[in-house]
């Protein structure tokens, strides 16, 4: 359960960085309350899945999967490019997410 919840976390982590920047320096509403309920709930997520997995695990995965999806979506939603060294580099992340599963 607890890494269901983590990698949820890390779902969430995304969405308060993606909501961070659109709301513009704090300046429009809907994607600033988006951010504080994501940031919210995110790192309630972060604090259970730390009471049973290990803190730098808990915290890596945490990380990792945050700033994949994040890139992703900049990626999907045309602000940031794709090239072959970036998505290497994203696959490189989420195989180490993985084998952080795969050792814990």
């Amino acid at each position: 359960m607890a890494w269901v919840v983590l990698l949820v976390a890390g779902v969430l982590e995304a969405v308060w960085a993606t909501a961070l920047a659109e709301s513009r320096g704090f300046r429009r509403l809907v994607p600033t309350l988006v951010f504080a309920a994501a940031l919210v709930a995110s790192m309630l997520g972060l604090a259970f899945a730390m009471r049973t997995l290990p803190t730098g695990t808990a915290y890596a995965v945490w990380v990792g999967v945050g700033a994949v999806l994040t890139a992703v979506w900049a990626v999907l939603t045309g602000k940031e490019r794709a090239s072959l060294a970036r998505t290497l580099l994203l696959c490189g992340l989420v195989a180490c997410v993985a084998g952080l599963k795969a050792v814990s």
